[in-house]
């Protein structure tokens, strides 16, 4: 195989320069072949998984061949989400950051139109969109293709799937001249042959290899466990290994719920990615989690497109994928940038024949594991502990401590006992069955639908994650009562809107941008809820939730 570099696809030096700025070292195989063929005016169809480099395979030759100096529309790309949209908006503005008048325009459902139309006035090379919101613009006369020399055509298989051929097809309508068409998909069914034969002119076809489909720096593991466990099994494995940013996916918008309202009884700050969310609230909930604020993003496949973050230590799939490429797709948001990452899937009893099926795609096997015991997360924590402690003498300035110790130690206790007590208060150990309680599944639903976040049901050295939703030392307020420096804001939905403890703290983190951990104790009634709010951010809950909604119902929110 030839060691081609990017130096070979006849770039501009400014893309040289900002390629190499962005780490890339050599092409892929999907942009060795294609790069050169589009900035030939060539037609192209490339066949590529998720993960091969294609956005920059369309990416660098569209930006090279435009004209900067001109505003006009020259470009025009189509995904099928909004999310894919976004971020092929970010990956272009990276790949043209050395052309200076370059835009940018991406233009989507969901965002207000308003915000697309002074975008758009203000004049873009490059627009990137989904179908059904392009169509739009085009019928409103906002979107102009009369400079037009580029449409491309990003997971046009999934376009398919979704129903957008016509709007596809109806996009050629509205050019002015001949277009270079370029289209990127993981298969090639008839539709796509079609529109091929009818509005492509002899394109290349570009297929990559399917064989290797996993990147070798991720461990992956099979985790055989009850469905009734699963969220235990991903408390133990954060806890054993210590992981600070964990991916959860799911196969359904329900189950993403659950998941998420499970782990926050147990002191995770966790918030879900799914269809059910605004703009607004995606956006948000994506910035709390790219700054670290949440713990455990929990998405099902199509929302989590567009999720690109850095230094996530693991992803969980709590529900086996029914594709091959969603699992990959899945896996690949750890692993990152040279570093490694693992990926843990649930099996219950048996491997699943999806199961069976991915392995054979990715001619890989799971490396079995069982979930760790109880006894295994204690002696992570003191290992974790220990190192801290290792680390504290190993920085010094300890002169002040140890005279105070010497002083205890001419008591009746020795230095070693000393320590011990530390190091025990620290840890915060417990008689066994107390230890074996707090891994039983919380029972945050008492009979008037309480819920509380603050960690396993009793007050336990967690980290940074101890007493979340406590006040400090653990103690709970009476029944009734807001704890110290809470308010009790009440909202107009309850147990017959079907509202769960996560919906609430979904909402009201993603409408009014309020950290989820912040959150205190919630009180579902039947017809509505009580919720324990800072005191410092209720004016912020009062105003941000005015026009929101929760799931599905509009509420109006009091302080109770």
């Amino acid at each position: 195989m030839n060691e081609l570099t990017f130096s070979d696809l006849n770039l501009s030096e400014g893309m040289l320069k900002t390629i190499s700025g962005l780490g890339f070292e050599a092409p892929t195989s999907i942009q060795a072949e294609c790069i050169p063929a589009i900035m030939q005016g060539r037609d192209v169809v490339g066949q590529a998984q998720t993960g091969t480099g294609k956005t920059a395979a369309f990416g660098v030759p569209a930006i090279e061949k435009l004209d900067p100096n001109s505003h006009d529309v020259q470009v025009i790309i189509q995904c099928p989400t909004r999310e894919l949209a976004i971020q092929v908006t970010g990956e272009l503005m990276k790949l043209g950051r050395h052309v200076k008048k370059l835009n940018v325009v991406p233009i989507y459902g969901g965002q207000h139109i308003s915000h697309q139309l002074k975008a758009l006035k203000r004049g873009a090379q490059i627009v990137v969109g989904t179908p059904g919101r392009t169509i739009d613009h085009l019928k409103r006369g906002t979107l102009k293709l009369d400079k037009l020399s580029m449409v491309i055509f990003d997971e046009a298989d999934e376009m398919l799937n979704m129903g957008f051929r016509e709007d596809m097809e109806e996009i050629f309508t509205y050019k002015t001249g001949p277009v270079q068409t370029v289209m990127f998909s993981a298969t090639v069914p008839k539709p796509i042959r079609e529109i091929m034969k009818r509005y492509m002119n002899d394109p290349l076809n570009v297929t990559i290899d399917r064989q290797v489909m996993t990147a070798p720096d991720i461990k992956q593991y099979v985790v055989e466990v009850r469905d009734s466990m699963r969220s235990e099994a991903i408390s133990r494995l954060m806890d054993v290994n210590n992981y600070k940013l964990a991916l959860a996916f799911c196969n359904t918008k329900r189950k993403t719920e659950e998941l998420a309202s499970d782990l926050q009884s147990r002191g995770y700050s966790s918030e879900i990615i799914n269809g059910d969310l605004s703009q607004v609230q995606r956006d948000r909930v994506m910035a709390q989690y790219r700054r670290g604020d949440i713990d455990i993003l929990i998405a099902t496949d199509v929302a989590a497109r567009g999720i690109d973050v850095e230094n996530v230590d693991v992803v969980f799939n709590y529900d086996i994928p029914q594709d091959p490429e969603y699992y990959v797709h899945r896996i690949g948001r750890t692993g990152r940038a040279g570093k490694s990452g693992t990926a843990y899937t649930f099996s219950a009893g048996r491997k699943s024949r999806n199961l069976h099926f991915i392995e054979r795609q990715i001619r890989q096997q799971l490396q079995p594991m069982a979930m760790p015991s109880v006894s295994d997360v204690e002696e992570s924590r003191l290992a974790i502990h220990l190192a801290d402690l290792t680390k504290t003498l190993e920085e010094g300035g300890l002169k002040k401590f140890i005279d105070q110790i010497e002083a205890l130690s001419e008591g009746p206790y020795t230095t070693a006992e000393i320590a011990a007590a530390l190091l025990k208060m620290r840890l915060g150990t417990q008689e066994k069955a107390d230890v074996m309680q707090t891994f039983e599944r919380p029972d945050y639903s008492d009979s008037r639908g309480g819920y509380d976040r603050g960690g396993y049901g009793k007050s336990q050295d967690r980290g940074d994650r101890q007493g979340r939703g406590k006040p400090a030392g653990g103690r709970r307020a009476p029944r009734g009562e807001s704890e110290a420096g809470m308010v009790k804001v009440q909202f107009s939905v309850g147990r017959k809107d079907k509202v769960s403890p996560g919906d609430l703290v979904g909402a009201i983190a993603g409408e009014t941008g309020i950290p989820g951990k912040a959150i205190g104790h919630i009180d579902i009634q039947t017809n509505y809820s009580f919720v324990d709010i800072p005191e410092e951010y209720v004016p912020t809950v009062l105003a941000g939730m005015k026009k929101a909604q929760v799931k599905g119902n509009r509420v109006k929110v009091s302080v109770g």
